[in-house]
């Protein structure tokens, strides 16, 4: 297949996957009809709003099966080449976003993207993971650590395609890492930009 069939293809496969409800889906299970996450809290359908909504394990479980969005949506591009796996971790966060079946009213697209980092993009799914962890631990504020790690990604990628670096079980570091992680990374910084509801929760 072509780099451009292998990137449509890619697009088509992780905005799909990227559009499951999961926040919703658990939920209307949970709470048997009765809540609209989208009405509950801050209104984000993501997993810090499930938490706050419906407790930690609930959250717990969006937040999961959000990030399990992204890495399938990587490994299922992988199968097709590293164009498709590249385009699909990054249409996965616009699927998560702007889903077509809720008039492109979605998450924020943290879980979604850090999932993806497993399978497109996987030394800096620990880089990732623990700088957020440590940055929420000292400044207790998710805001604030999205828009730092945002850039390290993109900065990160940077390196890795520059030095030919190994990433791992994923595809081979080149112009398209770089490609993924401006699109993931811009993507995820637009829903936290002042004035955009919910902009301090993701």
């Amino acid at each position: 297949m072509s780099d451009l069939g292998g990137i449509l293809g890619g697009v088509a496969i992780g905005y799909l996957i990227g559009t499951f409800p999961s926040a919703d889906l658990v939920t209307r299970v949970v709470t048997r009809g009765s809540v609209d996450i989208r009405s509950a809290g801050s209104g984000n359908p993501g997993g810090l709003n499930a938490t706050r909504v419906l407790g930690t394990g609930w959250g717990l479980l969006v937040i999961v099966l959000d990030a399990a969005k992204g890495a399938l949506a990587g490994a299922l591009g992988l199968v097709v080449g590293d164009a498709a796996c590249y385009a699909a971790g990054a249409a996965v966060i616009a699927g998560h976003v702007w889903p077509v079946w809720t008039r492109f009213r979605g998450g924020r697209g943290v879980a979604s993207a850090g999932g993806s980092f497993a399978t497109v993009f996987p030394p800096f799914f620990a880089i990732g993971a623990v700088l957020a962890g440590a940055l929420a631990l000292v400044t207790r504020d998710a805001a604030l650590t999205i828009r730092v790690v945002c850039p390290v990604w993109v900065a990160a990628a940077a390196a890795w395609w520059a030095a030919g670096l190994d990433n791992l079980w994923g595809p081979a570091a080149g112009a398209g890492l770089l490609a993924y992680a401006l699109v993931g990374a811009g993507i995820v910084l637009s829903r936290f930009r002042p004035g955009v509801r919910g902009a301090g929760s993701p």
